[in-house]
């Protein structure tokens, strides 16, 4: 290849009206911002577009592929080289979108969340010095190993007393982490039923009540469950208010 065709080849300039297709949100027809990945279908999105769109169906908007039938949030994932690649290409758009964010929380009086960074490397001696000391060392975050999650559903059994006036949940299919116990459930219901401190929450799987300890890898594991799938847990509620005036 001779000087004349390698100038020309370094010359050449791709034009950002031709890449636009590839690093545009099919949801709000703009750049790309926190690009979030569908692993069923490999396309792409905003991360708050796909969010907000999973609220109200569980397929692609763009291929109409079913993403999950329960919990369509659970099969998409950050896209970090993507968003690396549109940052490169739109001129300033990484530094407007911190900006719009800066703006978001001044307008509403709210602290500016901190970016999380990666842990500095840490020797096998310094290691062994502060696990020693029972410290870590200021500013390290310590890492543990990403717990599987577990897709929960939520069925209602009728409360134990009978006169308890309360809804049952409008959603009761959860995504939870599997480290996750069933006093972590009971709080999660407590909190979204908005029940007071006499009503006493009864989870039970199959015939048998849980522990509060028990967690839901120990269960799904014991269920021979393969990953993904659904674990069915009945709530009831009682109150021990209930229980005094009936005893009278």
């Amino acid at each position: 290849m001779g000087d004349k065709q390698q100038l020309c080849l370094l010359q050449h300039v791709v034009r950002l009206l031709d890449v636009n297709p590839f690093i545009m949100c099919p949801i709000c027809s703009g750049y790309l911002v926190d690009a979030t990945t569908i692993t069923e279908c490999l396309h792409t999105f905003c991360k708050s577009c796909i969010v907000k769109h999973f609220e109200n169906s569980n397929r692609c908007p763009k291929c109409n592929m079913v993403v999950h039938q329960t919990i369509p949030h659970y099969n998409i994932r950050s896209d970090g080289t993507m968003q690396d690649i549109v940052n490169k290409m739109v001129p300033n758009l990484e530094e407007n979108e911190k900006q719009r964010v800066r703006e978001f929380y001044s307008s509403r009086g709210m602290e500016l969340p901190k970016p999380v960074y990666q842990n500095p490397p840490v020797t096998d001696k310094k290691k062994s010095s502060e696990k020693k000391r029972g410290i870590l060392a200021p500013g390290r975050i310590c890492s543990t190993t990403t717990s599987p999650m577990v897709c929960l559903v939520l069925e209602c059994l009728e409360s134990g007393s009978g006169k308890l006036n309360y809804q049952p949940l409008q959603k009761k299919f959860v995504s939870v982490s599997g480290e996750a116990t069933v006093k972590h459930v009971k709080a999660f219901l407590r909190k979204k039923l908005q029940l007071d401190s006499l009503c006493e929450v009864i989870i039970s799987c199959g015939d048998r009540v849980l522990e509060q300890d028990c967690t839901l890898n120990f269960l799904q594991c014991s269920r021979s469950m393969s990953q993904g799938e659904l674990l069915l847990l009945h709530y009831c509620l009682s109150s021990s208010k209930y229980k005094c005036e009936e005893s009278k």
